[in-house]
């Protein structure tokens, strides 16, 4: 009975031994409210297919600043980070094909955006300003929010996302 005692100890330990670096906050781990986009092409993505894997559930828009430096660290990211273990979707807020279109063949041409086309799943969501990252863990709850942009490709945001998401 001991021996089960010290193993619960023992993960629970290294399931805290995960630091969250500077600038993400640690939310309550209430569910993931809905989203359900279509992208560009029309294929529809529904964050509640995607239960079982970490997902990165990133909202941002062409005239935003940061949202521009930030894009290529996430198109890194993903190449970096198989989906299986980390599923990026970017979320368009508001704006027309046409613009989203003309950024990102600018800034990223690879990246495959979600379109919210009337605001309501970004304001369902409620970020605080763009871009606004929330990662969701595999039972679909709200676990980590990036206020601002941030370079997800490297140092301790890449190190955090791949212990998060060790196999």
């Amino acid at each position: 009975m001991k021996w089960l005692v010290m193993l619960g100890l023992c993960l629970s330990l290294s399931a805290q031994a995960v630091e969250v670096p500077k600038g993400l906050l640690a939310l309550d781990g209430r569910p993931a409210p809905a989203l359900a986009l279509k992208d560009m092409d029309g294929k529809a993505i529904d964050l509640a297919t995607l239960k079982g894997r970490w997902v990165l559930v990133h909202f941002w828009a062409s005239w935003c600043g940061p949202c521009r430096k930030e894009m290529p660290t996430l198109s890194t990211l993903m190449k970096k980070m198989p989906a299986q273990r980390l599923t990026v979707l970017l979320v368009n807020t508001a704006e027309s094909e046409d613009e989203v279109f003309s950024f990102l063949a600018t800034v990223s041409p690879e990246l495959v955006t979600l379109l919210d086309r009337d605001g309501l799943v970004t304001e369902a969501w409620k970020p605080r300003g763009l871009p606004s990252s929330f990662l969701v863990d595999p039972q679909g709850r709200l676990r980590y929010l990036a206020l601002g942009g941030r370079d997800w490709s490297a140092g301790p945001y890449h190190d955090f996302l791949k212990s998060l998401t060790q196999p």
